[in-house]
């Protein structure tokens, strides 16, 4: 990995309601096509291995089988493909039911991260179905060893210390205080997101500006994968729009409407070099996190986001013409300020 770029993908695959089998099947080709571009990191939505639109069908044990049983063939299915793959899936444990994000990494399942706040307004029923997982710290048995099962997890690259990444999921973002602030404080330079948030007139913006101006405020990367076309449109319709953003800026984004897989690369060693210079950004590392580490071998990834010629410069003609009334008033502002005071 060259200067610190790690290339970062979200994908959004056709989802088939309850089939588990045909939806890991399209989350297979949706890896291997993140893979094919270089993704190395690659997030999809919450819930998509059964589909986020079940409802009820989530109260019957054969689905949450054949879910777990599918998150499995596809850890094995994904095992010589060098990238971490986070996907969606409900999860049984001690006699209640969670939305929970699996992260594999080479055919091993490396953690297990449970969605902390539950939507239960408007066109939204979660705590029908699930618990929160906000305060869940256990294990859980997946094909034969034990795998950490909680919100307060790190993932950490065991030789590239940059390359750290934690995870939320879709309402976790939207809520006062989201987890991800505490992932950052404990040293996540990613945040990784899983949602299924549907489309109403002007949601579309808001969310747009919600994940970028996050990466902005927490100084990190943020990968963001919707849920698509294939859910039920009963009562919702899902945009499948995604969303890649670092330290303020749109580094790529999906089209509305379509079930796409984008990529872009997050420079991680520009964000702890940010990070550094801030005197108010202070890491917590006695926030009670595991930190889990993975091998993984990194290439050196193609550069596909725009670095402009003249970054003081805007490009577009409006834009530069308010910069440059703001420039001119500020340095009117403090001229007068002299002037008055001689």
């Amino acid at each position: 990995m060259k200067y610190g770029f790690v290339k970062v993908a979200a994908a959004t695959p056709r989802v088939y309601v309850s089939d588990c089998y045909k939806n890991k099947e399209e989350i297979l080709k949706k890896i291997k096509e993140a893979y094919e571009k270089g993704g190395q990191l690659i997030v999809l939505p919450e819930l998509c291995l059964t589909g986020y639109t079940c409802s009820d069908l989530f109260n019957q044990r054969i689905l949450i089988r054949e879910a777990f049983k599918s998150l499995e063939e596809l850890a094995k299915e994904t095992k010589n493909i060098e990238a971490v793959i986070i996907v969606g899936l409900p999860l049984s444990y001690m006699g209640k039911l969670y939305n929970v994000a699996a992260v594999l990494c080479k055919g091993q399942c490396l953690g297990f991260v449970p969605k902390s706040y539950l939507p239960n307004y408007n066109e939204f029923y979660e705590a029908r179905h699930y618990h929160s997982g906000l305060k869940v710290n256990g294990e859980i048995s997946f094909n034969g060893y034990s795998v950490p099962f909680s919100p307060k997890l790190i993932f950490k690259h065991d030789i590239i210390e940059e390359f750290t990444f934690g995870v939320e999921i879709c309402e976790d973002l939207w809520v006062p205080n989201p987890p991800s602030i505490d992932h950052v404080m404990a040293g996540a330079n990613i945040i990784c997101n899983l949602s299924a948030s549907n489309e109403i007139v002007g949601k579309n913006a808001y969310r747009q500006d919600l994940v970028v101006g996050q990466s902005g405020r927490l100084v990190c990367g943020y990968i963001y994968a919707n849920a698509g076309f294939g859910e039920s449109t009963t009562d919702v319709v899902f945009p499948g729009q995604n969303y890649i953003a670092e330290n303020g800026s749109l580094l790529s984004k999906g089209k509305q409407f379509s079930n796409e897989t984008i990529l872009s690369e997050i420079d991680v060693f520009r964000l702890e070099d940010y990070r550094r210079k801030m005197t108010t950004y202070k890491e917590n590392k006695d926030l009670e996190y595991k930190y889990i580490t993975f091998n993984l071998g990194l290439k050196e990834p193609e550069i596909t986001r725009f670095y402009p010629k003249a970054p003081f410069v805007p490009q577009d003609l409006d834009l530069r013409n308010k910069r440059s009334e703001e420039i001119l008033t500020i340095q009117s502002l403090g001229l007068a300020k002299r002037l008055s005071h001689i």
